[in-house]
């Protein structure tokens, strides 16, 4: 008797769970189902997929299917030699309705805001855009289908070419995003040139006596300063030069002592006027012979000190300066003209170039040039200090060159440069970072960012100095892009390009 209830209600249970599974089968199956109509009689529908994932309808040529009541209409974005075109057929009940039974017309939004709209044009069996929907295909299409009286209006949004990239991965692969804004864009070009001592600032010193010399203590190489000793020599001139000084200066001390005592006898009446005139004249041309040789010794640099050796002569150094070249030894006989050593001042150099005669008219004298020199990575900015005004016969080019200040002594003579010389300056409406720019199908792209991603757009390039390019069409100010880092981005599409297809 017990077992028999115990049955009973094990059976019992073992309905009334399969009952509720049942139930809950029902739902879920009811809850997946999706209707044919988007939305009510005279309302939108839409070409995306569901809310729970489900994928677009297809029609029988492959595009989207939207159906709403009795009119389903098909949309496809059809690529003919390059060109892509929405093409769109009509169907009443499922049977497709002749192209003069029905009109559409589309509007396409932009990631940019951009608005473009669309009419279609009779093509066979369908309906085609008039005119070709450009690359990229990221946008939002609103499309009108009008049957006599009826309106079926429905959306459809295009990510076809959107790379997929999060914040956090584009930060992680050092995508840095920047706005494209006005930027000055100086236009430039370059000319090679060569790093020459500052021919202003470079000296020849020669001794400007015949000697032979006594000591030498200035090295090749070695920066001295002003005034500095560099060589002394032994010169018989000079020596006749400061014994010449030595004499005239006895002459005119003793021809003031008679001036001074003749002129007091004179004025005490003691002697005539004459012999007061005539020792003033001995005195005047004694002044005058001591001032003649204290300037022969003035005019070769040599002092007119007389204490040591008369015939001791010192070359010393005309300015601060570096020795670049050095042609003396001790014990050597030197001659009045000899180019013993040349000084230069290297904190200024010249950067010479060579301009072309169509380049003439553009490099001008104060203009701002930037010298880079290749091999070891330096880079500065100097002016335009000279052009040359003569073209040569052979070579149709003049000379021009650029001052630089080097005061780190990085620019060395005999190193060969590049110039880049600024030929306009001017403001660009809308410029982007050059690093931004990547080539994409043979045409320059910049990947504009967008939700969850970003995708390329293609873009007309003006000007550029380097670090800015102006953009011409394409991107309007205020549009993030991907700056540095985008060739990430560019190796991202490129994943998915073999798979590209409309």
């Amino acid at each position: 008797m017990k077992t028999s209830t115990l049955d009973k209600k094990t059976r019992i249970a073992i309905a009334i769970v399969l009952a509720v599974g049942a139930a809950l089968l029902a739902v879920i199956l009811l809850s997946g189902k999706k209707p044919d109509a988007v939305g009510e009689a005279g309302g939108a529908a839409r070409g995306e997929a569901s809310e729970h994932g489900d994928a677009p309808k297809k029609g029988p040529h492959g595009g989207r299917l939207v159906t709403q009541g009795s009119l389903s209409v098909e949309v496809l974005l059809a690529e003919q030699d390059g060109e892509a075109r929405h093409q769109l057929w009509a169907y009443e009940n499922g049977k497709p309705l002749p192209t003069s039974g029905f009109t559409a017309t589309e509007q396409v939004k932009r990631l940019q805001g951009e608005v473009q709209d669309y009419i279609f044009v009779v093509k066979g069996d369908s309906l085609l855009t008039s005119k070709v929907i450009a690359e990229p295909h990221v946008f939002e299409a609103a499309f009108v289908v009008k049957r006599g009286t009826d309106v079926v209006k429905f959306d459809i949004e295009s990510k076809e070419g959107k790379v997929e990239l999060s914040d956090a991965q584009a930060n992680t692969a050092g995508i840095k995003i920047e706005t494209a804004a006005p930027a000055r864009i100086r236009s430039a070009f370059q000319l090679a040139g060569e790093i020459r001592f500052n021919e202003d600032r470079t000296a020849h010193v020669v001794p400007r006596l015949a000697g032979v010399v006594e000591s030498v203590a200035a090295n090749l190489g070695q920066q001295v300063k002003k005034g500095q000793i560099l060589a002394v020599i032994a010169s018989t001139a000079i020596s006749e030069m400061r014994s010449e000084l030595l004499s005239a200066q006895k002459k005119q001390a003793l021809a003031q002592v008679t001036y001074e005592r003749e002129k007091k006898l004179w004025q005490e009446k003691i002697t005539a006027e004459q012999d007061y005139l005539q020792a003033q004249q001995v005195f005047r041309e004694a002044e005058i012979a001591t001032q003649n040789a204290r300037q022969k010794l003035a005019a070769i640099g040599a002092s007119t000190a007389t204490a040591g050796a008369l015939n001791r002569y010192e070359l010393r150094a005309p300015f601060d300066g570096a020795i670049v070249e050095k042609h003396i030894a001790l014990g050597e006989a030197v001659k009045e003209d000899s180019n013993v050593f040349m000084i230069s001042d290297l904190s200024s150099v010249w950067a010479e170039i060579i301009v072309p005669a169509k380049d003439l008219g553009i490099v001008r004298v104060g203009g701002t040039a930037t010298v880079r020199a290749t091999s070891m990575g330096s880079v500065s900015t100097g002016t335009v200090s000279y052009v040359g005004s003569l073209i040569g016969e052979q070579t149709r080019t003049a000379k021009a060159r650029v001052t630089l200040a080097n005061p780190s002594l990085a620019w060395r003579p005999g190193l060969f440069v590049d110039v880049e010389l600024t030929s306009d300056e001017r403001n660009a409406p809308v410029a982007v970072l050059s690093d931004a720019i990547q080539t994409v199908k043979d045409s320059p792209t910049v990947f504009i960012k967008m939700d969850g991603g970003f995708v390329g757009q293609t873009v007309t390039t003006g000007r550029s100095d380097g670090k800015y390019t102006e953009i011409v069409s394409g991107i309007k100010t205020g549009t993030a892009y991907a700056a540095s880092g985008s060739f990430v981005v560019k190796a991202e599409q490129g994943k998915g390009s073999a798979e590209h297809a409309h």
